[in-house]
């Protein structure tokens, strides 16, 4: 009889309302699922590596009435995100055991995916397989380049710049021959950008007394790309300051997320008098981009065009706390939980 082997998950406890907390989560003990796939299944079971901690999962914690772009989660069962696993077994042609792969998987040590043919391969496993959690290298890089549609010596502001989408978009507009300024919630972070990701400006939001005085500063000329991660009194700031016929790119809205109910913004009118076009996106509807976006970002860090900083924390028991310093901004870079190191 084959021993038993034991899972550790992180399960959501309730809905939440309000700013979330570690109690609105649990971490447990359970029993793997059968680490062989029966002769048949189309199945894959992996042990997960490393896991990704992103502001859109406080969305899936609070029941909505209208459903939302994706299933909310549901109390008592795994939370979910983008990760990076490697193959343990699979019934499915196109995977082995040993594979490296990543996509969307459970936060546990093991996880059976149904539905393997949403699992990308990891073509470069010389980068640093922490790299490879997925979703915000493709968004920034499609947000950027297919949505925001620069052009060289455009005038580009990205909010939460030093955050997982962030760091990366100011980057590629610096690639792009952009100028790029940032903000961000603390001076280390502001000298993370100056220094390590070559924008051109940044600035602390907490010390600003004038969100919009300090944006004129900043962009004398107007703002052509706001790149927006943030929303509430940082888009109602930003509106007056974009130029004529600028580009608002939508990425997420961070400081509204823990709100039960979320500020107006009350400078939309200039949408009209500018002429603005504001859009919104989800990296699901750019997954035909991967492969392209794969090679080219990995060509841009082996050049050392591109750097990119992580907050790794160890084990799933740090999970939680991990997800909500995001959004106070205790986290520098990207942040991720290493459940395995391989």
């Amino acid at each position: 009889m084959a021993a038993t082997v034991s899972n550790k998950r992180v399960t959501l406890r309730r809905y939440v309302t309000g700013f979330l907390s570690e109690d609105d989560m649990e971490v447990v003990m359970a029993e793997a699922p059968p680490l062989d796939m029966p002769v048949g299944s189309k199945a894959v079971v992996v042990k997960n590596l490393y896991v990704s901690c992103d502001p859109y999962m406080r969305n899936r914690m609070t029941r909505h009435e209208l459903p939302s772009y994706i299933p909310d989660f549901v109390p008592g069962e795994v939370l979910e995100n983008f990760g990076v696993m490697k193959v343990i077994s699979s019934g499915h042609l196109d995977f082995k055991a040993g594979d490296l792969v990543w996509g969307i998987t459970g936060w546990e040590e093991y996880t059976v995916i149904n539905n393997p043919e949403s699992l990308f391969m990891i073509n470069h496993p010389e980068l640093p397989l922490s790299y490879y959690t997925g979703m915000p290298g493709l968004t920034a890089y499609a947000g950027f380049f297919d949505v925001s549609k620069p052009k060289k010596g455009e005038y580009v502001f990205i909010s939460a710049a030093s955050g997982a989408v962030g760091q990366i978009v100011g980057q590629l507009a610096k690639i792009k021959g952009c100028y790029v300024v940032g903000s961000v919630g603390s001076d280390e972070k502001v000298n993370l950008l100056k220094t390590k990701f070559g924008f051109d400006d940044a600035f602390n939001y907490k010390k600003e007394l004038d969100l919009k005085t300090t944006l004129r500063r900043c962009f004398p000329k107007g703002i052509d790309i706001y790149f927006e991660n943030v929303g509430g009194t940082m888009l109602d700031a930003v509106l007056p300051n974009m130029g004529l016929g600028g580009r608002i790119t939508a990425c997420g809205m961070i400081s509204q997320y823990n709100l039960e109910r979320s500020e107006g913004v009350r400078n939309l009118y200039y949408i009209v008098i500018k002429r603005l076009r504001m859009e919104g996106f989800h990296v699901f509807n750019y997954y035909d981009r991967y492969y392209q976006f794969e090679e080219e970002m990995t060509r841009y860090l082996k050049e050392g065009k591109v750097a990119y900083v992580e907050d790794i924390v160890d084990g799933l028991d740090a999970a939680p706390a991990a997800l909500i310093g995001l959004f106070t901004g205790r986290n520098v870079g990207k942040q991720l939980v290493a459940i395995t190191q391989e």
